[in-house]
């Protein structure tokens, strides 16, 4: 008897943000045990997210919601995608073109298939967490500078009244 596979075939990728004590071994990220993984060669850049299987998928094409008007109200342009082995549901309805809006869904599926496998180690939630310390690093930056002018007005504050106490 056969052993069917959980529910994806994930990409293994090796990151060489990972190193052991400053070693130059690339360590390859871990992944969930049962889970058949290909090692990918992509470009720098570009993240290596799961294989979508065909198979695995059930599209369908519904009517949109929100502005829009008669385009929106008589074309069956959105494209709900479900991963049936996951049960992850994904809609789709960022443009008008129908062809446009299976691809963009299948790259959101990607991605959500992604976090799901790598879970921590997923390249959306790394690039997440990287956007949001660039976020706070900028914001301690600007309030350490509004906090330097405010002490340099004090500053100046403070002379301009020695001064005139100086002179009285």
């Amino acid at each position: 008897m056969s052993r069917l596979v959980p529910f994806i075939s994930c990409v293994y990728s090796v990151s060489s943000r990972l190193v052991w004590r400053g070693s130059p071994t690339i360590l390859p990220r871990p992944h969930p045990p049962g889970v058949p993984c290909v090692l990918a060669a992509g470009k720098k850049g570009l993240t290596d997210f799961p294989a979508l299987n065909e198979d695995e998928l059930e599209e369908q094409f519904v009517r949109g919601s929100g502005p829009g008007g008669q385009a929106t109200n008589k074309t069956s342009n959105c494209v709900v995608l479900k991963h049936i082995p996951s049960g992850i549901v994904v809609k789709c309805h960022q443009t008008r073109s129908v062809d446009i809006n299976r691809k963009r869904a299948r790259d959101i599926m990607r991605e959500k298939l992604d976090v799901l496998c790598k879970g921590e180690f997923s390249e959306v939630i790394t690039k997440k967490k990287e956007s949001e310390l660039r976020k706070q690093e900028k914001r301690r930056k600007a309030n350490d500078n509004l906090e330097r002018k405010r002490m340099f007005k004090e500053a100046l504050a403070a002379d301009s009244n020695k001064s005139e106490s100086d002179t009285v």
